[in-house]
């Protein structure tokens, strides 16, 4: 399974993006299993309606995930803010970026992200030019 934070599935909706591709086949390949948590549609939400002023596509996109992600779809709880927090301590992240560090460990998924600086470059999480593929 394939966390998918907020940075991957902006980057799906912007062929301006260097992951576009292959943050686009992650987004919709019905074969790949990919969850989201349930902070992403906020994410998403700030950085593609309000940042970027597309809030026709930002709901498209937040319904894109969440019909996407189906059960996997996860609500942030108390123990997954502890657990994010301490990795924030640890990494020197926010606690968003720590919260999905947090779930993938908890689930033992893999992180794919578009955060060079805090996630990548940290071994926290890979890009989705290198997620794995089935």
């Amino acid at each position: 399974m394939l966390l998918l934070d907020a940075s991957v599935w902006i980057a799906a909706k912007d062929r301006e993006d260097r992951y576009f591709e292959a943050a686009r086949t992650l987004a919709v390949d019905p074969v790949r299993q990919v969850a989201a948590l349930d902070l992403t549609l906020y994410e998403v939400a700030n950085g593609l309606g309000v940042r970027r002023r597309r809030d026709d596509e930002a709901v498209d996109l937040c319904r894109l995930v969440a019909g996407r992600c189906g059960e996997d779809l996860l609500a942030v709880d108390g123990k997954l803010i502890e657990s994010a927090l301490a990795i924030a301590s640890e990494y020197g992240l926010t606690s968003y970026d720590a919260a999905y560090v947090a779930a993938a460990r908890r689930h033992d998924w893999t992180l794919v992200s578009t955060d060079i600086a805090d996630l990548v470059s940290k071994g926290l999480a890979v890009t989705p030019d290198a997620a794995d593929y089935p």
